[in-house]
């Protein structure tokens, strides 16, 4: 298992959450999300490697920017 960190600009609420969650967990691999509007941080756990630019590709589909945080 594998899980990267991300933080998130431009969430502000469940709404924004429950976005992010759905594109990201489109990504194939993508096995637990873990996302939080008041902290922007975005956890992405995996079996395998997780392709940031897939992960980073499904936040800006949501409407938001993100940057690899760990």
């Amino acid at each position: 298992m594998t899980t990267n960190e991300y933080q998130v600009t431009g969430m502000t609420c469940g709404h924004c959450e429950m976005s992010v969650r759905e594109e990201v967990g489109r990504v194939d691999g993508v096995e637990d999300i873990e996302v939080s509007a008041q902290t922007g941080r975005l956890s992405v756990t995996a079996a395998a490697d997780i392709d940031d630019a897939q992960i980073l590709a499904a936040v800006e589909e949501a409407g938001y920017s993100a940057i690899r945080a760990s």
